[in-house]
């Protein structure tokens, strides 16, 4: 089979249907509760990360299979909307998709997440989306699927690709996909808990030499994160803005991380680039209408004094 296009950025991984129920407060249980807003959006790690690469620019993606019901559907056309490609989508009759019911609470910015992962069965990839891989400047995983994201890490490997994570679950088995990785981007949460450090200078260096990427990069939340590149630890802040709704902030980091990788960003310049673009996405509802386009990102990083990016607005 061949394809249609080459794609610069294609990613396998967890594509989730979204309810996000937005309230004043976190509800007491078996209370009532009026909520402000309730939206339908499409989530999971990987496929958020390429829209939100794919709205800023480059061409994406999605290697997976979806359900055939009213969120597989929706998660179809949530692709299309922000341009990320379904060519190699399988769609699986009577499956039922991986969803989530997502709880903001304005007060506190808070978000509680419950979600069930359906049974969409994806293990193994067939031609066109190993040539996909092949083609690829970059392939994103983020733990789920995990036979399929190995097979797909192997070939990346054996081609050139380069391959980031988004690990901010710990999965059994994961320590098989972890060796294939170039781009290394855990949670601190997740960086602690593989490595049993006691704080997230140690455990880059530990991740680092363990599975040696190119690169561990380390998101921090509200305090920015650090990168270890096998010499030395370097920080990035975020770009403090009002905070409306931070679900998938952390997977539109990735995303942004990846398209800064294809536009030649040395791996601090993308740091801050990616930190940027995911405290923009905060100031809306949505992890993935509220991603900015390029051009706002860069008038931002200007305002706060990062002028090293107007050169790329030329």
């Amino acid at each position: 089979m061949s394809l249609k296009k080459v794609y610069n950025i294609v990613g396998i991984g967890a594509n989730v249907c979204d309810t996000l129920i937005s309230l004043d407060e976190y509800p007491l249980e078996d209370t009532k509760r009026r909520a402000q807003d309730i939206v339908q959006s499409g989530g999971g790690p990987c496929a958020t990360g390429l829209v939100a690469a794919a709205k800023l620019g480059e061409n994406c993606a999605y290697i997976g299979a979806l359900a055939d019901d009213a969120g597989g559907s929706f998660l179809l056309e949530d692709n299309e909307r922000y341009g990320v490609s379904n060519e190699l989508v399988r769609v699986q009759k009577g499956a039922a998709s991986f969803s989530s019911y997502v709880l903001l609470g304005q007060k506190n910015a808070s978000r509680t997440c419950v979600f069930h992962r359906g049974d969409v069965k994806f293990d193994s990839l067939d031609e066109s989306q190993r040539q996909a891989i092949r083609d690829a400047k970059l392939l994103m995983v983020d733990g789920n699927y995990l036979e399929a994201a190995i097979e797909g890490a192997r070939i990346a490997r054996e081609s050139g690709t380069l391959v980031l994570y988004d690990a901010g679950g710990l999965y059994d088995g994961v320590s098989k996909l972890l060796p294939y990785i170039d781009i290394l981007i855990p949670s601190e949460e997740y960086s602690l808990g593989i490595t049993g450090c006691q704080n997230a200078d140690d455990a880059a260096k530990k991740l680092y030499e363990t599975y040696r990427p190119k690169v561990v990069i380390i998101t921090q939340g509200k305090r920015g994160g650090l990168m270890y590149d096998g010499k030395e630890i370097t920080r990035y802040p975020i770009i403090d803005l009002e905070v409306v709704d931070s679900n998938g902030s952390g997977d539109v980091f990735h995303g942004a991380y990846a398209f800064a990788m294809c536009k030649g960003y040395d791996y601090q310049k993308a740091c801050l680039f990616s930190s940027a673009v995911s405290s923009l996405k905060c100031t809306g509802m949505g992890s993935r209408r509220s991603v900015p386009e390029f051009y706002k990102v860069i008038e931002t990083l200007k305002e706060y004094g990062y002028n090293e990016f107007e050169e790329d607005m030329e």
